[in-house]
């Protein structure tokens, strides 16, 4: 494989030659960047430059991305069918298309690097808003269509995407114009540790991977410290989850990373059992039958207050979790313009989620920790 892999990127910087690319590629082994638990990207260090590979970009996909990753002062980079040549000084100028990047370039200290971002009303941290108020980052439009015009007039040194199916015309309008894209793909990983471990992502990129080791080992410290203290609870409430969308209730399937959370906390979630991609869509009779005596119901979609699940639906009232009040949800937390701080930083702080949801159903195992998402519906 790695034979092949020296072919290809041979091949290239043969038919590139006359680009004067500054790059010299060997054919050895390299460093690989040991992963504990994201399995959607790899890193391998070859000293004077480095391979990024996105191995799952987008669900159900075997198409990968490679990108090689160099510092020098040119800002040239070169595009291939199967591999991105880029020069990266020190990134100055930086785009990404998701909020769960935005904990991730602050924990790293390079926030200051944002300069376009599509929906900043959608951004909740105190840090980044600053910055977007003082018009150091611009809003480039909504995500399903990228204001290339401001993009392309920004000219970042490089923008971070996410694909959901491939096809993304937009993207391929600013690679053409000569700027490249990197695709992240940490909401496909299956488990909370595996998602917050794509800051390693982010800390190769700008040259931070000390920092960004540092960072994750902190948050998977924490992380495991609170499961361990949840197995020390002697009750396991059961736990119901999710909301009607017209005529479907959607909730987490028992293989996703919202349950992978329950099983941590020591809950009882009463789909565990289940397996697939996605939610799961049932009928509000399936739902009622199993979860009707289920003690804890978290995140019953964006309601805020009972009022707002009895306005929804009157049947909600019949549920246990609702009569003793049990019903929590992350839709209260948000920044000045609206963004919901959960769907921002849990990715990347699962510790604190996890910890949340401790508190709520065994109480009397943190008693000094306040909720940092969480809070009951009104």
């Amino acid at each position: 494989m790695r034979f092949i892999q020296f072919l290809l990127l041979y091949s290239l910087f043969v038919s590139c030659k006359n680009d004067q690319a500054k790059v010299t590629l060997e054919n050895s082994p390299g460093t690989e960047l040991q992963l504990k638990y994201a399995e959607g990207f790899k890193i391998v260090d070859y000293e004077t430059y480095k391979i990024l590979t996105i191995t799952k970009p987008w669900p159900e996909t075997q198409k990968q991305y490679s990108y090689v990753l160099e510092r020098s002062a040119s800002k040239k980079w070169i595009k291939s069918d199967n591999l991105d040549l880029i020069h990266l000084t020190p990134i100055t100028k930086l785009v990404v298309t998701s909020t769960t990047h935005i904990p991730a370039l602050e924990l790293l200290g390079v926030e200051h690097t944002l300069i376009g971002f599509p929906g900043t009303d959608y951004i909740s941290s105190k840090k980044t808003r600053a910055l977007i108020d003082d018009g150091a980052i611009r809003d480039l439009g909504k995500n399903e269509s990228i204001n290339t015009e401001v993009l392309l007039e920004l000219n970042p040194d490089v923008v971070i995407g996410f694909g959901v199916d491939g096809v993304n015309k937009t993207f391929e309008t600013i690679k053409k114009a000569g700027i490249p894209v990197i695709y992240n793909g940490d909401w496909v990983e299956g488990s909370p540790l595996a998602k917050a471990e794509w800051i390693k992502f982010f800390g190769v990129l700008f040259n931070k991977e000390k920092e960004a080791d540092s960072i994750f080992n902190t948050i998977e410290s924490h992380y495991l410290e609170a499961k361990a203290i949840a197995k020390k609870a002697k009750s396991q409430p059961t736990v119901l989850s999710g909301a009607m969308h017209k005529d479907v209730w959607y909730l987490p399937n028992g293989s996703s990373p919202e349950a992978q959370f329950m099983r941590d906390a020591n809950l009882h979630y009463l789909w565990e059992d289940s397996k697939g991609n996605g939610s799961l869509a049932l009928s509000f009779e399936v739902v009622f039958e199993k979860a009707k005596n289920a003690d804890i119901w978290l995140s019953p979609s964006y309601y805020t207050s009972l009022n707002q699940l009895m306005e929804a639906n009157s049947l909600y009232a019949n549920f246990k979790a609702f009569e003793t009040r049990k019903v929590y949800s992350f839709s209260h937390k948000k920044g000045t313009t609206g963004g919901v701080l959960y769907y921002e930083m849990g990715t990347t702080r699962p510790d604190l989620v996890l910890k949340d949801l401790i508190k709520i159903c065994h109480p009397q195992l943190l008693e000094d920790y306040e909720p940092y998402f969480f809070e009951p519906l009104n």
